[in-house]
């Protein structure tokens, strides 16, 4: 099934966009993040980029200039903007963080592996030090990006965890913020909207029939 299947539902009224779920955000990020890189090092080699790859395909995008990458972070970045929005700020620092850690092809891999630690760690850290938190209603939106934000600023400054656990990725975290350079307004916004999007979604069939 695509990574995208969900990013666009049509409805009866043919104008009306659903925007998808947290799934098709954290795609979105790796389309973005695997079209700058492209587009830095003169990648050719569609399979190399295999997020953008099925991107392209989906959404039908022409190759800008003969330059694979160009419109697909665009049109990323456009869609994130719209529909999540998305400020500048958040696709500045994925372009200084790519610029700074891959000045060759040799370092794409390791990159991409750095960031997927990065944000799966983050967002385990996140969920297991918010918890109850995230149970607030959507509609109180700044509180939860105020607390959010309160959180990811304990997780990079705080140097000792009670629970060993917690103490061992909060570290990892931190390890990988520097090495990537991302600062704790990208992380915030990037859990912020992770955690509104998975607010929205569906309960598990088990959880409805338990009621």
């Amino acid at each position: 099934m695509s990574i995208f299947a969900n990013l666009f539902k049509k409805n009866d009224n043919a104008s009306t966009k659903v925007v998808g779920n947290v799934e098709d955000f954290v795609s979105l990020t790796r389309v973005y993040f695997q079209s700058v890189i492209a587009v830095n090092l003169g990648i050719t080699n569609i399979r190399f980029i295999p997020d953008v790859a099925q991107f392209k395909r989906l959404f039908k995008i022409p190759t800008q200039g003969g330059k694979l990458g160009l419109a697909e972070k665009s049109a990323a970045k456009k869609m994130l903007m719209q529909d999540y929005g998305i400020g500048e700020s958040f696709f500045k620092e994925i372009d200084n963080s790519v610029k700074k850690n891959c000045r060759n092809q040799n370092d794409v891999q390791s990159y991409l592996f750095m960031y997927q630690g990065f944000s799966s760690d983050l967002m385990m850290l996140m969920g297991n030090l918010m918890q109850w938190k995230f149970r607030v209603p959507s509609i109180f939106k700044g509180a939860l990006r105020t607390m959010t934000a309160k959180t990811v600023h304990e997780v990079c400054t705080k140097t000792v965890w009670k629970k060993d656990d917690v103490h061992k990725t909060a570290m990892a975290v931190k390890q990988y913020k520097e090495r990537l350079g991302y600062s704790e307004e990208w992380m915030t916004e990037y859990v912020y909207n992770i955690v509104l999007l998975a607010k929205k979604e569906p309960k598990p069939k088990k959880d409805q029939a338990a009621n």
